[in-house]
């Protein structure tokens, strides 16, 4: 299928996930697409605090992590500067509530240790790959917001049968591109900021050296969907629709109105896509 069609199909898709879930600040029912689960009332109680951390050994380092709810494995990996603890347990409570959730730190970041050298891209994806074996499975569903999306397009292109169903969240296939000029200087700063803790620095440089997924994109057959805000001024959806472009059969879902990583903001709307997705038996191509 040529580029042409490919995007065109995405843009239609686009356009009937924006009719269905346009408001996406109010939970009403009408704005999700399809019924393939139920929508969720009541969110699901979960407790970060109450949660213990477990610990796992990984490519020469510890990575903390927590698990949450029960069936099928559901990986998430989280983006710039974060913890498993910025994930909000509103979410990861949706999302618990049909999937065994895991969250974890990268290396050098929260409850995880660091390494000896100064990590990349490609071995925070290498790392999420080995804990998947480290937890017992052998392939998971993934979840990546913001940098964890760039580390996800890493994970599935060096390790696709890792790989079940993928959704990319506030996305790009590189910091250097002109679109993402405010997220470039953010991370730029810090990287140069010797005051900033070391597994921060870390994260900035090893996105300013990444070389992106752009070329590896057309070889993706994961089913994959993409979630963006129309007010993300760090990973406009403009980039999210390039990305669409790339990989054959993905979804484009664009939230009216929130910003970058939206589920902070709308954690049912978030939630309770993703269940939708993750639900489907087929993909939309």
């Amino acid at each position: 299928m040529n580029n042409s069609l490919k995007i065109i199909l995405t843009i239609s898709i686009t356009i009937c996930f924006i009719t269905l879930l346009g408001a996406a600040d109010t939970p009403d029912t009408d704005q999700y697409y399809g019924a393939m689960e139920p929508f969720i009332p009541t969110v699901p109680t979960i407790s970060f605090n109450d949660t213990p951390v477990q610990y796992a050994e990984v490519n020469g380092v510890t990575l903390g992590y927590r698990e949450f709810g029960s069936g099928e494995p559901l990986l998430m990996i989280e983006g710039f500067g974060a913890t498993m603890d910025n994930w909000g347990e509103s979410f990861i409570g949706i999302l618990s509530s049909k999937y065994h959730v895991y969250t974890y730190d990268h290396r050098g970041m929260g409850y995880s240790s660091d390494g000896d050298i100064a990590p990349s891209m490609t071995q925070y994806a290498d790392d999420a790959a080995a804990l998947m074996s480290a937890l017992g499975h052998e392939r998971m569903h993934v979840y990546g917001a913001s940098m964890g999306s760039s580390i996800s397009q890493q994970l599935v292109i060096d390790h696709p049968d890792r790989v079940w169903k993928l959704i990319l969240d506030s996305n790009t296939y590189s910091v250097l591109i002109p679109e993402t000029k405010a997220l470039h200087n953010v991370i730029e700063t810090v990287a140069s900021n010797s005051s900033e803790p070391q597994g921060l620095r870390n994260e900035a440089q090893a996105n300013l050296k990444w070389n992106g997924s752009f070329e590896g994109l057309s070889g993706i057959d994961n089913d994959v969907m993409l979630v963006v805000g129309t007010d993300d001024v760090l990973t406009p959806d403009e980039v999210s629709l390039q990305i669409a472009g790339r990989i054959n059969g993905s979804w484009l879902v664009r939230f009216k109105g929130l910003p970058h990583t939206g589920y902070h903001k709308a954690p049912i709307q978030y939630g309770q896509n993703a269940l939708n997705f993750l639900a489907m038996n087929e993909s939309p191509m």
